[in-house]
């Protein structure tokens, strides 16, 4: 039954818990918004696999915070610490410690939050459920615990790149639409160099000049928008997934759904798939160079809940920033109606700075779903042999699962 305002849960009443994902390979997420500093403990990666604290880096730099005029003013450098599982540009095999400081809070900010709700925030479902919550910054409900997630995904994808025998940039996203602006992009030829061309990550460069002219708009008036962001997997190997339960699209849309602000989740033909014939959406088959492949995609790379080999592609709604400046009707915490015009600095729209999220998030679920393979013994020797060899990994496992 669910707390009335002023009625809260006891210390021991619930058991807090759902900051780990993954088997076979786990990431804990750590920190609150405005605490001392996020990060993540990453388990289970093979060692040996070459790696470096500036890759991490390149991913946080990414997705930190104060990067334009279209994102949250926050100045954060993201510096990344890591703290263990690294020697020399290489994993140990034990866990990897990452850890970035909080260096800009401004907790004052806060101070009406703490006895009212921000409309569409984590501030009274988090009350609800435990009776507490860290006001400031909304503590593990802001989008700054996904540092953790893109340092973890770093890792992820360099495992994928080097292990799975795949070329750089295997997963790679970028926002497809901001409010009613839709961009129209070649799925199997968009590169990083133009998704970061420009600041809104829209590798489209009249769309994406009229997606940041979009967000300015709402900017200037105290409000917020949403977007979608769709993420690409070229060159994935078949047979990642398995049934009933851990198909592969159900884990990735478990894990892209887990993200902040995020309210939808296709993969493939999606939705617009619902209003096809089956002889219009069904991808045929034919061979090329003695491959099996598919004549079309609308399958978004996974059939039967398990990868075929195609193009995995899978697109993400996320929802307007729920902190705007305008006056919302709320409630105080003790169940009074009350005004509220929130302050602290938030994006104006989340999709710019949730590109690197998203492709973090589907890089755990494959390298998770990777290493649960039985064939994993066969990699780890094949990738040691490579590593001192420099043999090519796919001239020794192949590409297929």
């Amino acid at each position: 039954m669910r707390p009335r305002p002023g009625r809260r849960p006891g210390p021991v009443a619930v058991r807090a818990a759902g900051s780990t994902f993954g088997h076979a390979f786990r990431v804990t997420t750590f920190g609150e918004s405005h605490g001392k500093g996020v990060g993540c403990v990453v388990d289970g990666v093979p060692p040996r696999l070459p790696i470096s604290v500036e890759e991490i880096q390149a991913e946080l730099d990414r997705r930190r915070p104060g990067q334009s005029v279209i994102t949250t003013p926050r100045k954060e450098s993201d510096t990344c610490e890591v703290l263990s599982g690294l020697a020399d540009g290489v994993t140990l095999g034990s866990p990897i410690a990452v850890l970035v400081r909080n260096k800009d809070q401004k907790s004052g900010d806060y101070g009406e939050m703490e006895v009212a709700y921000r409309p569409s925030h984590a501030d009274a479902t988090y009350d609800f459920k435990y009776g507490i919550r860290a006001v400031a910054g909304g503590g593990r409900s802001s989008a700054r615990e996904t540092i953790g997630r893109v340092a973890a995904g770093a890792v992820a994808k360099k495992l994928l790149d080097v292990v799975a025998g795949t070329q750089v940039g295997m997963v790679l996203a970028f926002v497809n639409r901001v409010r009613d602006i839709e961009a129209n992009v070649d799925l199997d030829a968009f590169t990083m160099e133009q998704v970061e061309s420009n600041i809104v990550r829209c590798p489209d460069p009249a769309t994406a000049q009229k997606m940041i002219d979009a967000i300015n708009e709402v900017r200037t008036k105290g409000e917020s928008c949403g977007g979608e962001v769709t993420c690409v997997v070229r060159g994935c190997p078949r047979g990642l997934g398995s049934p009933v339960f851990s198909k592969l699209e159900a884990d990735l849309a478990q894990a892209i759904m887990s993200l902040p602000a995020t309210k939808g989740f296709e993969v493939g033909s999606g939705f617009a798939g619902s209003r096809m014939l089956g002889s219009e959406h069904n991808d045929e088959f034919y061979i090329q160079d003695g491959d099996v492949r598919t004549r079309t995609n609308r399958s978004g790379g996974v059939q039967g809940g398990i990868s075929n080999g195609e193009n995995i592609v899978v697109r993400v709604a996320f929802k307007p920033t729920s902190t705007i400046t305008k006056k919302q009707q709320t409630v105080t915490r003790d169940g009074h109606e009350t005004e509220l015009r929130a302050r602290g600095r938030h994006d104006p729209c989340v999709v710019p700075r949730a590109v690197p999220m998203v492709e973090s998030m589907v890089a755990l679920v494959l390298a998770d779903h990777f290493l649960q393979v039985g064939r994993w013994t066969e990699w780890t020797a094949s990738l040691v042999y490579v590593l001192l060899l420099h043999r090519p990994l796919a001239s020794l496992c192949g590409k297929a699962v």
